[in-house]
């Protein structure tokens, strides 16, 4: 065995000891469950309006783009989507990307150099804090969703240094929301702080027409990224951002440049997602009234949170029980994964369900049903 193979098998090791070995599944066979894992919130992904786009963006163009956004493919629905997502976000300018991952990933490689700052709250995705780590800037991160620990973060950097303070619209594990207005103010008092929020969670299902959890505070942000793949139902995601900002990604954003565009048929996917969503008031407020009557069952359980969001997090704590717990609820037909560290806190795992519009009060009784029984009750 050489010291590759020794190395890896030594971490894959580890990773079955603590279990925290991840497995994946074909979701075909799951279709018989009552699926409380997706992020599809309100249920788009496989609607009749997105498909039958789908197909008639493939007819005109095809189903690749052909190259990177410099060279070839950038098509005109892409471009489009572009200025629909200025249009109806209220930006000067957004730049797409194949994933909300390499958004945040791209962002924070190009805007900090040496001697720059990021501040960035503890629950923070992977793919921000990997950036900031990565970066050759200072990375701090301050405790969740506290205002005191952000402001003591801040008061102990030079007024004449560049920051980027991080947070998140609504978290991705825990499902609540960060203080906006409050985060927005403590970084207006530096001209050299920027406010970077990650509103993945939050787009389509919280704010005026869908506009997200900033719109809902009444914050705008200095960058706003948004992805594709929650509540829009598609994938990929945009920098929202002024127009000098935006030249820059485009100059020197790697990740955009030597990248292939997301397909013609995508985007124009994407065109008819964001009509949708701009109209499903409807649908948002009847996604609010499930969570409601789950977070009131789930206290009846004696199980409590603090998220208003789809994520509804069950926290078990050991790797290994929250595993048994999501085994019976696969026995009872529903798909609700075990969430383990790294990708949460130590001693934190949690059953991570997520409510969306195609769901019912029924579905609801039954999983609590399952999580009665799953708990001894």
């Amino acid at each position: 065995m050489n010291v590759w193979q020794a190395r890896i098998l030594h971490a894959l090791e580890e990773r079955k000891r603590t279990q925290g070995y991840r497995v994946r599944q074909v979701a075909e066979q799951n279709d018989h469950c009552l699926n409380f894992a997706s992020n599809d919130y309100l249920g788009l992904a496989r609607s009749p309006e997105l498909i039958q786009a789908w197909q008639k963006g493939a007819e005109l163009y095809g189903v690749g783009s052909g190259g990177s956004s410099h060279v070839t493919g950038y098509y005109e629905p892409l471009q489009q989507l572009e200025n629909q997502l200025v249009k109806w976000l209220g930006y000067e300018r957004a730049i797409v990307y194949s994933s909300g991952f390499s958004a945040n990933q791209a962002l924070i490689q190009l805007l900090i150099e040496k001697d720059d700052w990021i501040i960035a709250d503890k629950l923070s995705h992977a793919s921000l804090v990997e950036a900031a780590m990565n970066s050759e800037g200072s990375f701090k991160r301050f405790a969740h969703n506290d205002l005191d620990s952000l402001k003591r973060l801040l008061s102990k950097i030079e007024h004449d240094k560049a920051v980027l303070t991080i947070t998140e619209g609504v978290f991705s594990m825990d499902g609540d929301e960060a203080p906006l207005q409050d985060i927005q103010i403590s970084t207006q008092r530096n001209q050299n702080n920027w406010l970077m929020v990650d509103d993945a969670h939050g787009i389509g299902i919280h704010g005026k027409e869908g506009k997200g959890t900033c719109d809902q505070y009444g914050i705008h942000p200095d960058i706003l990224i948004v992805t594709f793949g929650k509540a829009l139902g598609v994938k990929g995601a945009a920098i929202l951002c002024s127009d000098l900002v935006a030249e820059y990604l485009v100059q020197q954003s790697r990740a955009l440049i030597y990248s292939t565009a997301i397909p013609p048929a995508q985007a124009y996917t994407l065109l008819k997602s964001i009509e949708i969503v701009q109209k499903a008031d409807e649908q948002r407020q009847y996604l609010q009234d499930l969570i409601l009557y789950f977070k009131t069952e789930l206290k009846i359980l004696g199980i409590e949170n603090q998220s208003n969001s789809p994520i509804q997090p069950i926290i078990i704590g050991s790797n290994e029980e929250s595993l048994r717990v999501s085994q019976v609820l696969k026995e009872h037909n529903i798909w609700a994964m075990a969430i383990r560290p790294p990708t949460v806190l130590a001693n934190s795992a949690r059953i991570r369900m997520t409510l969306n519009t195609n769901h019912t009060q029924e579905n609801i009784d039954h999983v609590i049903g399952a999580l009665r029984h799953a708990f001894g009750g």
